[in-house]
């Protein structure tokens, strides 16, 4: 039965997007491309919320600072895109528009291989992956846990947004990256250009709770669990509780990485905006919303929670912080295991 609602559920995610193409607008069944871009923002939404559940659900690491590592995605793939534009732009140099502005000369180093699109995914994964394993490691190591754990990467995410928002950084400062023109040569704005990203979204999803199911359901998995309910006993077994921490870790920050990378083209902007601690709160809320140690759960969660805030902010946008903490208190009071843990009950 199982089995059946995944295929089912990713035929869906495959093929909806296609229905762009397929029929034409005024069609019923024709997808305009508001909803193409929506369902893509979604998809790499949902890869954000699986990956905290990765670590907060199964390994009782409650996280408040992937927003980070999904941002450092975008920007990995901000600057390739951003060298993309070329002469194209309003200052029609081989600069960034912002770096003229800012009367650049040249491009700093760190910029060296931006025009290469192999080069910035490989940056892209690389540096967030390399600050998870940094920044984990020391963290892990001093065991530092729970409430104090998610203290310090919310000061790391706000320490990174207030450096990313200096223009001196070459980031774009406050503006960020926009006006993107092509993707590997392709206009990054047509409707074929919009349908792959969307499907490349979905398929990254399928991929990443695949990988994330085999992972929970093997040895690894099973000692990730023991460390969440009683990592003492853990230790006294003879485990090593940070390696499996650090790996959770780094293995979460890649998922969110890779959620930024198809999240800039799609949308047309990377800002530090995306580093706000707002960002990375509203990722435990997914989760918590669709129901944590679910991978099924975080999803569903982060689908269910994005299609409201698009529904609230349309009919009454200053509400939207207000429904969204009710909602938040009442799964943490009413429903503890979320949507999931609804949808069983109710099946009994």
């Amino acid at each position: 039965m199982k089995k059946a609602l995944f295929i089912a559920g990713a035929a869906v995610l495959l093929l909806a997007p296609f229905l762009h193409l397929a029929f034409p607008p005024g069609h019923p069944m024709h997808l305009s491309e508001f909803y193409v871009g929506l369902l893509g923002k979604f998809l790499c939404f949902a890869i954000c919320a699986l990956a905290l559940d990765l670590i907060w659900g199964f390994g009782g690491i409650l996280s408040l600072g992937h927003g980070l590592f999904f941002a450092l995605g975008g920007y990995g793939m901000g600057m390739y895109l951003m060298r993309q534009i070329g002469r194209d732009g309003q200052y029609q140099t081989d600069l960034p528009d912002f770096m003229v502005f800012l009367n650049w000369k040249a491009l700093p180093w760190y910029w060296a291989l931006s025009d290469s699109l192999v080069a910035q995914l490989f940056l892209a994964f690389a540096v967030p992956g390399l600050l998870a394993a940094v920044f984990g490691w020391f963290a892990f190591r001093s065991r530092i846990q729970g409430v104090y754990f998610s203290i310090i990467t919310q000061a790391l995410t706000v320490a990174a947004m207030l450096l990313f928002f200096r223009n001196e950084t070459g980031f774009g400062g406050n503006n960020g990256f926009t006006d993107f023109k092509r993707i590997a040569g392709l206009p990054i704005t047509s409707p074929g250009m919009k349908v792959a990203l969307c499907v490349a979204s979905a398929v990254a999803l399928i991929v990443c709770y695949l990988v994330a199911r085999w992972l929970t359901q093997s040895r690894w998995g099973r000692i990730l669990q023991a460390i969440r309910d009683a990592e003492g006993r853990v230790r006294f077994l003879g485990y090593d509780p940070v390696a499996f921490k650090l790996s959770a870790y780094v293995i979460s920050a890649l998922m969110c990485a890779l959620a930024g990378i198809l999240y800039v083209p799609q949308v047309g902007i990377i800002n530090p905006s995306e580093m706000s601690p707002a960002a990375s709160i509203e990722m435990a809320i997914w989760a918590a919303v669709g129901g944590r140690g679910t991978l099924l759960g975080p999803v569903l969660g982060a689908f269910f929670v994005n299609g409201t805030k698009s529904v609230f902010t349309v009919w009454w946008p200053e509400g939207w912080l207000y429904v969204l903490g009710a909602l938040f208190i009442a799964v943490t009071l009413f429903l503890p295991t979320g949507l999931v843990g609804l949808a069983r009950r109710l099946r009994k």
